[in-house]
């Protein structure tokens, strides 16, 4: 069984390995990985050759003594700095291993409801305590009476004291043969929260979360068996503990599209959502903007827990106020919709064949012409008939957003160097 996580599904992964989820340091083996402030650990860290064919590696909770091998961690840092910066960005090893992680963990949840058995790792179990002490923090830390409706600077107090503990935080997590990859790491959960100047959140945050996930998989905390909890265990308690500070300290969204948005919030419990929900056998897209289907279901199933928030959080026809949402709504399966979610998610050009149409930039499905009088031309929209489809083409989601990504920092494990073979 190969160990590599980078094929374009990442099918070939089982949940029944305790092999690394990502191949450690792919392109880099045996390399010191050049930085400021460079941190050398010994241990299982990214560096290490890949596994034989069908080779094992000891279970994460092993106590077996791990082999000697050599890292230097990095301080991640921003590399993004202007628009044509980007370029780097998508030829980058970091965004290679981002991507395949995404996609890895997108197959791994296809067709199975949020209840669904599945192994629950010691190192699933301590990202979940640390997860529930950032809640803890959170009611600890009441917001405070202020004029300002939104943007409550009680988050302010909440992130410092997530700001201060993160390594301590992160360290319970990492065994101590690779204590020196808490740094680096760490870096990544403080990301993932929001912003504390602005006391906003968005797309760019919950990335730095799951950026700070595939770290811990590069460096063999996470393994392949682990990918189903990694989404329903972790990052669904993600989403809750973010859904409470959204909540709680009246957080802006960061760089919402508004109507032209997938959500306010987040994007990629709606991907791997919609693979939860692929050849339902009666559960199909239309369904999600149904308010009987939705409660019933949203225990089951992320995409429509997400469903449930945005009709609690927002007021109004749905159409109205989650358009986009709403225009999704009519695509005909589950697959298709997955599949235009994640070409939206990576903004990725080429047209295909079906009732949706998958351009340059983000993709929104509209039911009918009927549903667009109003868009016949504009500036940055796009045009395309497709049967009796349309579909209008507004700016990319996430990846390709330099909004988004010029804040996105990368060091040893997700680095800004291109891709390279091997």
């Amino acid at each position: 069984m190969s160990s590599k996580l980078l094929e374009p599904a990442g099918a070939h992964l089982s949940s029944g390995s305790s092999e690394p989820l990502l191949e450690p340091g792919r392109g880099r083996v045996g390399a010191r990985v050049k930085g400021e402030r460079g941190l050398q650990a010994s241990g299982s860290a990214p560096g290490q050759s890949k596994m034989a064919e069908g080779e094992r590696q000891p279970p994460p909770d092993s106590s077996e003594e791990a082999p000697p091998a050599t890292q230097n961690f990095i301080i991640p840092k921003k590399e993004i700095h202007t628009v044509p910066d980007m370029g780097k960005w998508k030829r980058s090893q970091a965004y290679a291993d981002y991507i395949g992680f995404i996609l890895t963990l997108n197959e791994g949840v296809k067709g199975k409801k949020l209840t669904f058995e599945y192994r629950v790792s010691e190192a699933i179990e301590k990202l979940v305590a640390l997860l529930n002490t950032l809640d803890r923090w959170i009611d600890e830390t009441p917001p405070v009476d202020q004029p300002s409706r939104f943007g409550n600077k009680a988050y302010r107090t909440w992130y410092a004291k997530l700001d201060e503990e993160a390594e301590n935080l992160v360290a319970t997590v990492v065994p101590t043969h690779l204590a020196a990859a808490v740094p680096e790491v760490a870096v990544y959960l403080k990301e993932s929260v929001g912003n504390s100047t602005r006391i906003d959140y968005g797309t760019g945050h919950e990335a730095a979360f799951a950026a700070f996930l595939c770290c811990l998989c590069k460096i063999g905390v996470l393994r392949v068996d682990d990918q189903i909890a990694i989404v329903f265990k972790v990052f669904n308690r993600y989403l809750e503990v973010m859904r409470k500070l959204q909540k709680t300290y009246r957080m802006e969204p960061a760089g919402s599209q508004g109507v032209w948005g997938l959500d306010d919030f987040q994007f990629l419990p709606f991907i791997w959502g919609s693979s939860q929900l692929i050849d339902h056998p009666y559960l199909e897209p239309r369904h999600f903007v149904d308010e009987k289907a939705v409660n019933e279901n949203h225990k089951d199933y992320m995409f429509l827990e997400c469903i449930l928030f945005i009709t609690e959080m927002k007021t109004g026809p749905f159409a109205e106020h989650s358009n986009q949402l709403w225009n999704i709504s009519a695509v005909p399966s589950w697959s298709k919709v997955n599949q235009g979610l994640i070409r939206m998610y990576k903004a990725e050009a080429g047209p295909e064949t079906g009732p949706e149409f998958m351009a340059s930039d983000t993709v929104l499905w509209a039911p009918s012409l009927d549903s667009w009088p109003a868009f016949s031309s504009g500036k940055g929209l796009l045009q395309v008939f497709i049967g009796p489809r349309a579909s209008w083409i507004p700016s990319a989601e996430c990846l390709e957003k330099f909004p988004v990504i010029q804040h996105f920092k990368f060091g040893s494990l997700l680095p800004i160097h291109p891709v390279t073979s091997g």
